[in-house]
């Protein structure tokens, strides 16, 4: 909590003696985003938390809604504050580049080494082309070729070994050990590599097992020393299920319904995946979700508070060098998205109306994320949900445009 006392009373220094145009440009931002959140997430449902910092302090952070439904866990329920610790979702894969660049200073890898020479039971010859720089920027041609329905659970069980008797238990419960096992069979690519974009997860899962062969440490240990400690996040951890994680929010999702006999009824609940008392609302995360369990493509869990650590520390080269930093930043191939590349973990947007944005999604289960920077504005902010049912690039489009229209001008 200490650093937010001090980011606010920055904040409440620089706003003392800010001009009186300048501290109602701040009030009408406040009031804006208000206004855009709370209709958004309403008091009493699944919510968000949502910041913004400028020149290091925070000039907005407010929760909105509750982290843990009443009757889940806690009969009254949890509301979300700064020290909520959501799952990040896809924002982990940031951790796991900046992981293999600060291997690469210390002289343990290159990003230029090919893929075969940490995996050799990867068969295929496109192995020893692939490289890790490839894995870091979604341009290795690799398919995520996991099964994911009856019959593709039938071929996957014809060639592989497994724990799981039913596919659903697979997607819902496997590990990184069997989530990458299809890669030791696989026999073709979807192009060539270093060519073209598509998005992955199962090649950033492999961060997970390169550190710990190339360190001998158990991944987790080595996060905690090499990464969190030096940015300063005391708050932050990787999923395992048996892991107890203190004001933890829970992924919430919409019951479906349908319409039986003329009355609208929810949807069937086979799993038996807990319920809101309304009816209205069922957790989704590990056990529901599909691929909730892997750790370096999707499984942090972090407070706001602790995620503007670690935009600090990497702004203020506390993790890794600045060259380090400049490589992750650099545009590496266009993605799908307009005016938009990949770097090493971070999405690179470069629009013609706006300053650069560096930024990164998250979405799995109930858990919709955002966080994103404007470098040369020295702004940054983050929207950590959890509920996946809001227009988050709609919503981004109109913080951008209260950041760009009401707090730098």
């Amino acid at each position: 909590m200490r650093i937010k006392l001090l980011c606010l009373c920055a904040v409440m220094t620089l706003l003392s003696c800010s001009p009186k145009g300048e501290r109602n440009n701040y009030a009408a931002f406040t009031a804006s985003l208000d206004s855009l959140f709370s209709r958004k997430f309403p008091a009493g449902e699944p919510g968000a938390y949502v910041l913004v910092t400028l020149h290091d302090s925070i000039i907005y952070d407010r929760g909105f809604g509750m982290a843990t439904l009443p009757g889940h866990v806690v009969e009254q329920g949890e509301p979300i504050t700064d020290e909520t610790m959501f799952n990040i979702c896809s924002v982990s894969k940031q951790f796991s580049a900046v992981a293999l660049l600060k291997l690469e200073e210390q002289g343990l890898i290159s990003l230029q080494d090919p893929v075969n020479k940490y995996f050799p039971e990867f068969k295929a010859d496109f192995f020893k082309e692939i490289t890790l720089a490839q894995l870091l920027s979604h341009t290795s041609g690799l398919p995520d070729s996991r099964p994911r329905t009856p019959e593709e659970w039938a071929v996957y069980t014809s060639k592989n070994k497994t724990e799981f008797s039913r596919v659903e238990d697979f997607k819902r419960f496997c590990g990184v050990e069997e989530s990458v096992r299809f890669l030791e069979k696989q026999d073709s690519l979807a192009f060539e590599p270093g060519t073209q974009y598509e998005y992955q997860n199962p090649t950033f899962q492999l961060v997970e097992l390169l550190v710990e062969r190339v360190t001998d440490q158990d991944f987790d240990a080595w996060m905690q020393e090499h990464i969190f400690f030096p940015a300063g996040m005391t708050n932050t951890l990787y999923y395992e299920p048996e892991k107890e994680i203190p004001n933890l929010a829970h992924g919430y999702e919409p019951v479906g319904f349908t319409t039986l006999n003329g009355d609208r009824v929810p949807l069937d609940n086979p799993f038996g995946y807990w319920r809101s008392q309304d009816g209205k609302w069922q957790e989704n995360d590990y056990g529901e979700a599909s691929f909730f369990g892997t750790k370096a493509d999707g499984g942090i869990y972090t407070t706001p508070l602790d995620f503007v650590k670690w935009d600090r520390a990497l702004y203020h080269d506390k993790v890794m060098l600045a060259q380090s930093r400049e490589k992750a930043h650099t545009p590496r191939i266009l993605t799908d998205i307009p005016e938009t590349s990949y770097g090493y973990g971070f999405f690179v947007e470069e629009r013609k109306d706006r300053p650069k944005k560096i930024y990164h999604t998250g979405d799995n289960g109930g858990f919709l994320i955002f966080e994103g920077r404007f470098p040369d504005l020295d702004v940054f902010y983050l929207i950590f949900a959890n509920r996946p049912d809001w227009e988050r690039e709609a919503t981004v489009e109109k913080v951008d445009n209260i950041i760009l229209n009401k707090l730098t001008r």
